[in-house]
């Protein structure tokens, strides 16, 4: 412990916009060392034993892709990673903690991973920011309508957006491009606050026709591909 310790000293709390904040029980933490490439993130416990695989070869996994240095303290939660001589990716310190993230807030390595695909981005939902009053079953009852009977809903959310999505604890985890996200996350937040089903299921068929072009689109802008450099059929001009 006291090497952690030691590395707690030189970081800041910080939350997704900057802002220095307090803990809350069983919420993920980030801490950010100003002027170095580390992150330091605290998951739920009860998921360090899937962050680092068997054998430890999740944990592993991440550490070869990412090129980056991972700690895992198995008693805390708290996790560091760390740059490498070997790391080229100036991002792939962010890149680790996003799937370390995402590992914590339920999804499985293999659904994490696509974190590394280009232009993919994690969001995480906190229910208790939008689930109002202090009904004891509240945020039960909403984890349920989004899961829907059998898992389906979220099924169908996923299948609509392209979108993976994870309900844990209090939170909902989002993955994809940002279009996907923000329909994904908009149909979760319309659950959240008591949309019917079907009102949400047919903004979904809306989105669903404009996803596919506007996804097109934005990958292309990822590999430098210009609106102007396309023909009519969307296939780049030679």
């Amino acid at each position: 412990m006291d090497e952690f310790e030691r590395l707690l000293k030189k970081y800041e709390r910080v939350d997704k916009d900057g802002r220095f904040g307090r803990e809350e029980d069983g919420e993920e933490i980030t801490f950010t060392a100003l002027g170095e490439q580390e992150e330091f993130v605290k998951i739920p416990k009860e998921r360090i034993a899937v962050l680092i695989g068997k054998k430890g070869q999740t944990k592993k996994e991440i550490e070869r892709r990412t090129k980056t240095k991972i700690e895992v303290d198995s008693e805390t939660g708290e996790v560091f990673i760390t740059a490498t001589e070997e790391t080229e990716d100036p991002l792939a310190v962010w890149k680790a903690r996003d799937v370390v993230m995402a590992i914590g807030r339920g999804f499985s390595p293999e659904r994490a991973f696509r974190l590394f695909n280009e232009g993919e981005t994690l969001e995480v939902v906190n229910l208790t920011d939008i689930v109002v009053g202090n009904e004891k079953n509240a945020l039960p009852r909403v984890r349920g309508r989004i899961i829907g009977r059998k898992g389906r809903t979220r099924e169908i959310i996923e299948e609509m957006s392209g979108a993976d999505i994870s309900v844990y604890g209090k939170t909902v985890a989002i993955i994809g491009n940002p279009i996907q996200v923000e329909v994904a996350k908009t149909a979760v937040e319309k659950l959240a606050r008591g949309s019917p089903h079907g009102v949400v299921y047919r903004y979904l068929e809306r989105r669903k026709k404009d996803l596919e072009l506007e996804a097109t689109t934005y990958y292309e802008a990822l590999e430098g591909k210009l609106p102007e450099d396309l023909d009519e059929s969307g296939e780049e001009e030679e």
